[in-house]
Order: C-alpha cells, then structure tokens, then sequence
C-alpha cells in the first residue's frame, strides 16, 4: 500500500489562473469558445509555490523544502515537474491553467487525548475527532502549533 500523499503547504494563490500564448504580440481577449479550443498544461498551485520560492525569493532548495514542510527530494520533485510544463507550454504555444493539486495553506497537528494517536489535517479540512478510535477528544498539538487559532 503506497504512503499517503503529505500536504504541500502554500503561502500564495494566484488570482489569475490561466495564461494563453499570445500570436505575434496581437492579443485579444480570449473568449470562452477559444480558450477551450486550445491545448492546456495544467499546474499545480504547489509546482508554482514551489517556483515562486526558488526563483522569485531566491531560497536554497532545504529552505523551499522548509517553506512548504515536505523533504527536499519531494520539493526537487515538484519544482523538476513545474519547469517541464511551464518550458512545454511555451514551446508548444499551450495556455497554462494553475489548479488542482495536494495543498494547503497550513497543515494542523491534533493528539487524541483517549488513545494517543497523533495525526495531521489541513486547516481547511480538520476533523476533531479521532481517525484511530472514534473519540472526540482530540486536542492542538501544541509543541507542532500551525499557528492558527483552534475552535472547538
């Protein structure tokens, strides 16, 4: 059974999502029935976190790594795959469309106060009731604190 994937932690979401190639520097808005006509590259909103780290801020590899708390090999891999697509986007004259992926803007750790299990959710996503026994004791692991206010 493969691992589970981690969260890939984002401090940036951009508001515009798609960019289209633009012939010989004539651009016209792109209405909805040209713009699906044209072949996509899908990016991930963490491969551009991860470009925006690296190339924008200027940060080592285990800083980025740091950054979006997962081990540097998982960031190579993510920031290798986000150049091969941007770099096919242009050459292949594909409109880029940022989405999808495995993200989120802070990660939450919680310890079960019954069986002792510790576990992680996204802020977005966080369950406060235990994956392992049912209980709703769960707690904010307070030594690994995501920073963010916990309601209960």
């Amino acid at each position: 059974m493969p691992r589970p994937v981690k969260w890939r932690r984002v401090e940036y979401i951009p508001e515009n999502k798609f960019f289209a190639p633009c012939p010989k520097g004539k651009c016209a808005c792109l209405e909805g029935a040209e713009q699906s006509q044209l072949k996509q590259i899908q990016l991930k909103i963490e491969e551009l976190e991860a470009m925006r780290l690296k190339d924008i801020e200027k940060l080592s590899q285990e800083e980025c790594a740091a950054r979006m708390q997962i081990s540097r090999q998982t960031f190579q891999n993510i920031i290798d795959e986000a150049r091969r697509k941007v770099v096919r986007a242009l050459l292949e004259n594909r409109a880029i469309r940022i989405e999808g992926g495995h993200y989120t803007k802070n990660v939450c750790y919680f310890k079960c106060m019954s069986c002792g299990n510790e576990m992680t959710a996204t802020y977005e996503e966080r369950r406060l009731i235990c994956q392992q026994c049912g209980s709703n004791k769960v707690e904010c692991d307070k030594k690994q604190c995501c920073q963010t206010p916990c309601d209960k």
